[in-house]
C-alpha cells in the first residue's frame, strides 16, 4: 500500500490505483486506519457489573481444583449451589475459561488438510487430458449405463470414449491406456486431470499412468470447478435436442454416442475455440481456417465498407493457453491490494 501512496502523491489517487490494480475503497480504508492508529484509545471502563479481578481468580481456581476439573461448568454451577455458594452464572464461567483457552471440543473429529488447488497449463493438444464418468439412464428405475469421456482442454477433442455396464478402474485403465497409444503420447509429454471418484484414484490406473510416463492429478474433494471441461462437455451432451430420457439398451447408448461425439469432434463449432470445430485445433489446422475465414471477411469489407463501421472484420482466434484454476495475481500485486 505504501507504493501507492508515494505514487498517488505525484499523480493523483485515481490514477495511482488504476495503474496499480488497487480500488480506491482500499486506499482510502487504509488512510482511515492509519489515522485511527495515531489517535489514543481511551482506556475502556470495567462494566458496573462485571467480576473484580479476585472474584475471576476464585472462579477459575474452583474450576480447576481437583474435584471439579473434570467436569461441565454447569455441574459446577449446579453442586455449588447445593452447597449453598453462588460464585457467578455458568455463562460467566464459560466465558473466563474461553479467556484461558481452556474451552474446546472434546470429541474426536476429524481434521481435513488444507488440499491444494490444481493449477494446470496447456499450450497445445495432448498436454492435458480431463477425464470422468457419467451416467445414462436405462430402461427400469435406478439403472444406469455408465459413460467414460477423455477430453484434451487445449482442442476441446474428446480423445476416447466408453459406455459400460459399471464404473471399473480395469475399464478406465484400457481406456486410458489405449487413447494414449492412438494419440501417440510420449513419456513426460501428458497430464491427466480427474476428479476423486474410485476408479480415477484406483491403484491400477496410477499405476499404469506410471509406466506410461503420465502425471496425474485430482480435483480437491467436494469442488467441482477443479474439473470444469469434463461437466461442460457432459452438459452439451445432455442438453442436445436428441438426447433421450433413458437409452433402452447399453447398444442404443453406444449408437448415440457414435454419432455425437462425431458431430462434437468434428462438427461443434465451439464457442470456447473462437467457433472452431475440434477437431481443427486438435490437429493444427487452426491457422489454415483462420486464414480462409480471413479471406472471406476481406472479401465482405471491400464490396461494403461502409457496413464495417470501425475497421475491416477480423476472425476470432482461439487461446494460445488453457488453465485449469489459473493462478492468482503476483504476491506482490496481492500485497498492494
Amino acid at each position: 500500500m505504501q507504493a501507492v501512496e508515494e505514487l498517488s502523491s505525484t499523480s493523483g489517487t485515481l490514477p495511482a490505483c488504476q495503474a496499480l490494480g488497487v480500488a480506491r475503497a482500499t486506499l482510502y480504508r487504509h488512510r482511515s486506519g492509519s489515522r485511527a492508529a495515531l489517535i489514543e484509545q481511551p482506556a475502556r471502563r470495567a462494566h458496573p457489573r462485571a467480576l473484580g479481578i479476585q472474584e475471576e481468580q476464585a472462579v477459575l481456581a474452583e474450576l480447576h481444583s481437583e474435584r471439579f476439573v473434570d467436569q461441565a461448568p454447569a455441574a459446577v454451577y449446579a453442586a455449588l449451589l447445593d452447597e449453598g455458594r453462588y460464585l457467578c452464572s455458568e455463562r460467566t464461567m464459560y466465558r473466563l475459561l474461553a479467556g484461558a483457552h481452556e474451552v474446546r471440543e472434546r470429541r474426536d473429529q476429524l481434521r481435513h488438510p488444507a488440499y491444494v488447488k490444481p493449477e494446470l497449463l496447456a499450450t497445445r493438444a495432448n498436454e492435458v487430458w480431463s477425464w470422468d464418468i457419467t451416467k445414462l439412464l436405462g430402461t427400469a428405475k435406478w439403472t444406469y449405463f455408465y459413460l467414460y469421456v477423455l477430453l484434451d482442454i487445449f482442442s476441446r477433442y474428446v480423445v476416447g470414449w466408453m459406455v459400460a455396464h459399471r464404473e471399473s478402474a480395469t475399464l478406465a485403465k484400457k481406456l486410458i491406456q489405449e487413447s494414449s497409444i492412438k494419440q501417440a503420447i510420449r513419456p513426460g509429454q501428458l497430464t491427466v486431470h480427474a476428479d476423486r471418484g474410485s476408479s480415477m484414484t484406483s491403484k491400477p490406473v496410477a499405476l499404469m499412468l506410471a509406466d506410461l510416463g503420465v502425471t496425474k492429478t485430482h480435483s480437491r474433494p467436494h469442488v467441482s470447478n477443479d474439473n470444469p471441461f469434463s461437466e461442460a462437455q457432459f452438459k452439451t451432451l445432455k442438453y442436445r435436442p436428441d438426447f433421450p430420457d433413458r437409452f433402452g439398451s447399453i447398444e442404443d447408448a453406444r449408437a448415440f454416442c457414435v454419432g455425437f461425439f462425431d458431430w462434437y469432434n468434428n462438427e461443434h463449432y465451439h464457442s470456447g475455440l473462437a467457433l472452431l470445430a475440434p477437431v481443427t485445433v486438435h490437429y493444427g489446422e487452426t491457422a489454415t481456417v483462420l486464414a480462409r475465414r480471413r479471406e472471406i471477411l476481406a472479401a465482405a469489407y471491400a464490396q461494403h465498407p461502409e457496413r464495417f463501421v470501425h475497421r475491416a472484420p477480423q476472425p476470432a482466434e482461439p487461446p494460445s493457453a488453457v488453465w485449469i484454476n489459473p493462478p492468482k495475481p503476483s504476491d506482490a500485486k496481492r500485497d498492494l491490494q
